[in-house]
Parts: structure tokens; sequence; C-alpha cells
């Protein structure tokens, strides 16, 4: 039978950590690697008084350890750990400790075995073992097994602290072929809109990239369509990337370049690689998907060239054609099939006027201004990857260098438009108020809803340059911003207007106001001070109040103990009033009610009026599809508002201060008064369920298609259809024999025959 002297060459590290202890020896926990070096090992174990106590006692009077059924070691199977427990336990029946008349080296190694196994550790203080489960509730009540736990306790805290440092700081990626000093990078938005939460992992990962490797970070503005963007739109963008402190080294348009794209585009045409074609658009839809070549496509190169100067001067004609590449009508990849890259476009362009007419597209337009920009890296959204191939036909086309395009997912998530166009009927709708409305998932909106710049960037950086294409929850990067605001949100109290409760203090040592320095924030007191208000009157929540038991003892926040020894209510069961007796030498761990309070405003020491803001989803459908009908599934109700009064320092915050109203959560002042004159503070999530969940009625997702394989246009095949078109049937083919086998088919009414004896009786088919 092994006993405890053999598996040394095993000992796990919390029993090291508890030799080391006893021994003098200083040593640290190495949790990444998951054990101690080798040469502080030796130096714990092999001493001759470790030795000397394990084997033979403490001069030869005290007892070696016991002998076990099986090896004791942290990876021990249950069954195996079960087995040694029953043995110590046991062994334990006459004995306080197992190294003798004091805790031991034994004892460190049989503590620190069974507190390293997870099946020992949920299994030494079960009913059965009794004399184990007492020795190890006193032993870790001990000074040397407590320091061994704090120590770990202290290691684990930094490793995680680490993690999530490295997690932050740093986004796993290494770009292709990049040299540091010479890569440039570029954030290229399209000025239609204001940005929002689905744009900022492109622009957060180009400006980190671009200080990882030292390199360059471009805004471009892609202003290629007259018809859907504004020079206002650039502005704002610009702000918006300001607000999340967000720098660039250049800002730069893809209009600056117009006419070297025009170059370019007739060199692609002197070269026979586009055509200028006057098939309708509809028409080059259909084509493209049946993989049919344009009339067009075989036109001689100075036809194309004639009809692509009509097309650049806007005449009667030009505004027929447009410019098509000719790639190959018959890839497998459908946007390599000879796609539009130049058309005419009857608007004012925001910058350049009327001067040009016709105008290139994006997918032409990017891979040239990218090279004459000095692109390095293209970090481009995967939901385009499938244009890669396109991006890089042009490059080799017009006989440019190779570019490195980096894929990554863009933010999606749950009860969210980001569709310009859509966020855009919302605001004409008058749905919200403005794009920087808080329930909007714009830059500015969710600001303005509570989100931190530092929270932001963090959750983004923590998703790093992922590929994976979901749809993801909100809890997640409220999650993150808690832990930013957490740290240093000032603390005050708010009580709910609507029947809230006078409190009638008795006990006090004085009557008169006394007016009382407390931190904002009691973990952090550089955040500062505030000024509380003592008195005989006070106001509370009506839930609190009504809540409380006779004469039950509770903590006012603050302040301290007291016990309820009167409450009076109302006819229809609502507290009025309450008295408190004062019992400050109370013990407030001992209360399970811990109150906000008040003191009742006075001319001389007034409240501050304020609405609390909570919000819910714009949308009721978790994930938007692409024909929805907006109108069907906007939220009716996205604002619940409650009246409360608050410390009177409010008053002085600032538009998006953050501040905790205890007991309630964390909100931001918003910066305006409703239509009394209340300052409104919005809710800022905090990641937990109910603060992220849907409180209006959720709509379900389309129906999916049932039935077998599909027809055209995604409609049932016809077996499917007749199947749907069917009558229900029995499965069974014939009645049941004397024996009671009965002939069911495989497919229900169809298929091979499946003889089955059962006493069950028969039912139609479901």
């Amino acid at each position: 039978m092994p006993s405890l002297t053999l598996p040394l060459v095993q000992t796990p590290p919390f029993a090291l950590i508890a030799l080391a202890l006893i021994q003098g020896i200083p040593v640290g926990w190495d949790l990444e690697a998951g054990e101690l070096g080798d040469a502080k090992y030796g130096d714990i174990v092999g001493s001759e008084r470790v030795r000397a106590e394990l084997e033979k006692g403490v001069d030869g009077k005290e007892t070696p350890l016991p002998p076990l059924p099986t090896l004791l070691a942290s990876n021990s199977s249950f069954q195996d750990v079960s087995a040694v427990l029953d043995a110590l336990d046991d062994y334990l029946a006459y004995r306080t400790y197992f190294s003798g008349p004091k805790f031991g080296f034994g004892d460190s190694i049989i503590w620190g075995t069974i507190r390293g196994n997870n099946s020992a550790i949920g299994s030494v203080k079960k009913p059965g073992r009794p004399h184990l489960s007492r020795w190890f509730t006193h032993v870790e009540t001990l000074p040397v097994p407590k320091a061994a736990l704090e120590a770990y306790r202290q290691a684990k805290s930094e490793m995680d602290k680490g993690k999530k440092t490295k997690r932050l700081e740093s986004v796993d990626v290494v770009l292709p072929n990049a040299v540091k000093g010479k890569v440039v990078v570029r954030f290229a938005p399209e000025p239609s809109g204001y940005l929002h939460i689905g744009h900022l992992k492109a622009a957060i990962l180009n400006r980190f990239l671009a200080d990882q490797y030292q390199g360059k970070f471009i805004l471009r503005f892609d202003d290629t369509n007259p018809l859907k963007e504004e020079g206002e739109f650039e502005d704002a963008i610009k702000e918006d990337l300001d607000m999340i402190e967000i720098g660039f080294d250049k800002v730069v348009h893809t209009s600056d370049h117009f006419d070297k794209i025009r170059e370019f585009t007739e060199q692609m045409i002197k070269q026979g690689d586009a055509f200028m074609d006057d098939t309708d658009g509809e028409t080059v839809k259909e084509q493209r998907r049946a993989e049919i070549p344009s009339k067009n496509r075989d036109a001689t190169i100075e036809q194309n060239l004639a009809r692509f100067k009509e097309m650049i001067a806007g005449t009667d004609e030009g505004k027929k054609w447009s410019l098509r590449a000719k790639i190959d009508y018959q890839h497998k990849n459908g946007t390599m099939r000879d796609p539009v890259i130049f058309r005419y476009v009857d608007a004012s362009h925001h910058i350049t006027g009327t001067k040009y007419k016709a105008y290139p597209m994006y997918d032409l337009a990017c891979p040239i201004i990218d090279h004459l920009d000095g692109v390095t890296h293209a970090l481009r959204a995967n939901e385009y990857s499938a244009r890669h191939e396109q991006y890089q036909w042009f490059l080799k086309t017009l006989g440019f260098p190779n570019i490195e395009i980096f894929d990554f997912s863009r933010i999606d998530f749950v009860y969210t438009v980001l569709s310009k166009r859509k966020l855009k009927f919302l605001v004409e709708k008058g749905v919200v108020r403005g794009w920087d409305d808080p329930r909007f998932p714009t830059v500015r909106g969710i600001r303005s809803r509570g989100m931190t710049v530092s929270g932001l960037k963090n959750y983004v950086l923590g998703q790093g340059a992922s590929q994976a294409q979901l749809q993801l929850e909100w809890d997640g990067i409220w999650t993150v911003n808690k832990k930013v605001i957490d740290l240093v949100a000032p603390r005050y109290w708010a009580i709910v207007e609507d029947k809230m409760v006078a409190v009638d203090v008795k006990g006090r040592d004085s009557e008169d106001v006394e007016i009382v320095s407390k931190p904002l924030h009691k973990k952090n007191p550089d955040v500062g001070e505030k000024k509380m208000v003592f008195s005989s009157k006070l106001i509370i929540e009506q839930e609190d109040a009504a809540s409380f038991g006779d004469n039950e003892e509770i903590t006012a926040m603050d302040w301290g103990n007291a016990f309820v020894s009167k409450k009076e209510t109302s006819p229809s069961g609502d507290v009025t009033s309450v008295t408190f007796d004062l019992h400050l030498a109370g013990d407030f761990k001992k209360t399970s009610k811990k109150v906000t309070w008040l003191s009742a405003p006075t001319a001389t020491n007034p409240l501050t009026p304020v609405t609390l803001i909570e919000y819910d989803y714009l949308i009721t459908k978790k994930k938007l599809e692409e024909d929805d009908n907006l109108e069907d599934i906007v939220n009716p109700k996205t604002e619940y508002r409650t009246k409360a009064l608050a410390s009177k320092e409010v008053e002085g915050l600032k538009k998006w201060d953050i501040i905790q109203f205890e007991r309630k959560g964390f909100y931001i002042c918003q910066g305006t008064k409703d239509e009394e004159g209340r300052l409104e503070f919005g809710f800022i999530p905090d990641g937990r369920a109910q603060t992220v969940a849907l409180k209006a009625t959720p709509t379900p997702d389309k129906p999916k298609t049932a039935g077998g394989a599909k027809g055209s246009w995604g409609k049932p095949g016809p077996k499917a259809a007749a199947a749907v078109a069917a009558p229900p049937s029995s499965t069974s083919k014939s009645a049941p024999d004397e024996d009671g086998t009965r002939i069911l088919l495989s497919n229900g009414s169809s298929g091979f025959e499946i003889p089955v004896k059962s006493k069950m009786f028969e039912a139609e088919r479901i």
C-alpha cells in the first residue's frame, strides 16, 4: 500500500507553498506554468527536516503518515479520491493532526493535495467523513494554509489582470508583409450619414494597427455618389472620430483624384479590359445571374472610347451608357461577371459641384485611390470578401503593386438598426429626436447613452480582428463599460417621488440639521466629497417602507442602524409614514435591509427634481432582415420615465457626466430638462440580463419553409408540395395480426415495410 512518503515528486503547488512557509523559504506562485520551478521544488521538499518528519516522525516520537489504498495526487480520479478520503478519515478517528501533536509537513502535503484536487475538495466535507471534515475545517483557519490560500488568490488576481491588460492593450493581429515605419492604412467612410457602432471596429483597428507598426492612418471620404452624400456628414464623421479619440494623419477625398481615376479608366478601355454598355439595369442583373454576355461586350476600343467620352460629357446619348469591366461573364465569383464601374449621375457633388457628370463606382475607385495614397494594407469587412478577387484584378490590370487585404468581421448587435437609410427614416418619422438620441446606435447616440471612450475601445480591441460573423448581444459591451465607470462614477441618492414616505427619526443627540462631508466614492477618495444633510425628517421610497416588519432593525446607509418602531398605512395599503428609533451601536452586517434616504427638502436644504429615464430597443425583432418592413417592427414605447428627488449636488453636473444613483444603477446626465424643468438622467445598462433585455413583446422571426427539396426561388419542390397537399393518413399499412404485429411504412405513408410488434394503440400521424 503506497504511503504519502512516495508521491513527493507529484507534490501539488498548494502543498509546496505550505511546506515552504513552514520552513521560512520565500516562494511565489507561477500560475502560467502551473507549477513551481525545479530549484525551488528541491529546496522545499529535499531538506532532511521534511524527509525525517514524513518517514520517521519528529525526533522519532511522532508517527509517520498513514498508508493509503492508492496514490494520492492532484489528478487522482474520483474513485481513487473517495478511497483515499475514507482511509484518511479512519486515520483521524483518534488524532487531531496527521503529523503528531501539531500541524506539520504531512498535514501540509495532505491539505495541499486535497485543496488542489477538484474531486477531493468537493467531497471532503460530505457526510460520512466527520473526522476528515473536522480536520480540514480546522486546518484552513491556521496561519500557514491561510497564507498559502491568500498567496494563491493574489497570484490569480495578478494573472487575471495581466490577461485583461494584454487583451485590451493589444490585438492578436500580424499584418502580412508589414514593415515597421512603412505601414499605411485607411478608414474610408461614405459621407452619407453619421458613424454608427458598425463602423467603429474598422476605425479603431486601423488606428491601432497604424500605431502598432509605427505607420500612418488616413481618413478618406469615399465621395463617389453625389446623390447620397452631404458636406455636413463629413464634419459629423470628423467630430465622431474626435469624440472617441481617434486621430488621423491625413484627410483625403476620392474626389481629389477624379481626373486621375478617369485616366486609369481610359487606360483600361485601351487595353481592352472595359467596355461601354447601354443595357438597362434589370437586364444586366439577369444576364450576370444567368452568365450571359452583354450585346456590347465585343465592341471595338474606338467605339468604347467614344461612348465613354459621351458619358463623361453628360450628353443625352452619354446618359444611356455605363462602363463595365471586361473580366469574365461566366466567372464562378459573381462579382467578377463584368461589373459596372463608371456611370452617369444627375446630381451636384458637395465638393466638385457640377464639374463632373459621371462618377466611378467604389469597386473601381477604391483600389486606384489606395494605390495613389500609398496604402500598404487594406482592412476590409469580410462581408465584402467576394470582392477581394475583384480588387486584386484591378490592381493587376492597371499594373499597380500588390496591396495586402486583411479581413475582419463588422460588429452587429441584436435589436439594432444599422442601415443608414433606415436610421434616416427613423429620424424623419420622429421616432427619435435626432442622430444623437440615446436609443440610436450612432457614435454620438451610444455616447449619450453612457458608453465611454475607454469602454468602447476596450470592447472592440477585446474582440480583436475576429472574422466570425456574429450577431452580438449587448451585455458584453456594457459589461466592459461598467468596469470603466464603476471605478470613477460619483455616488448619489435619489428617491422616487411616487408614494414616497415621510420618516420621523427619534434618538438623535440634537434636533438641529447637521451637514457632514462624505466621500463620493468609498473606494476611490480621488473622486471627491459630497455634503450630506442629517435631520429628523427624512424621505424614503414606498417599496422600502412596505418591506419593513414591525420593530425590524434596518440600516440607514451612511448613518447607522435603526428600529422601525412605527409604520402607518392608508386604507389602500400604502405606507404613509414611518418612525425610526436610532440604534447606532447596531451591527449593519446583521440587518437584511439597507436603505437609501434623503433629508426632507426645506428652503434651506432643497433637493433637485430629476427624471430618470430607462430606454428600450427601437425595434422588437432580434435580427432585422433586408425585406422587413421597419414600420411593422418599430417598438411603440422606448422610454420609461420616473420622477424622483435627488441630492442637491447633481444640479451642478454637466452633459454626459456619469454618476451612480446607489441601489438604482449608473446614470448619465443628458444635459437637458423635461417640460417641468427636471434634469434628465438616462439609465446606463451594466451588462446584467435585466438591464439589456427587451421590455416590449418581441416580434417572432418569419417561419421557414418546411418540406423537402426546394424548387426555383426557394419554393417547395413538387414532392414537398405534394406532401403538404396530401391529407393526413395512417402510418399503418395493415391491421395488426393476431399476435399484435402490424406493418408500418418507413416514410409514414410510403416507403419500405417494417414489421412492428406492439401493444400501443394506433393514432393518426401528426
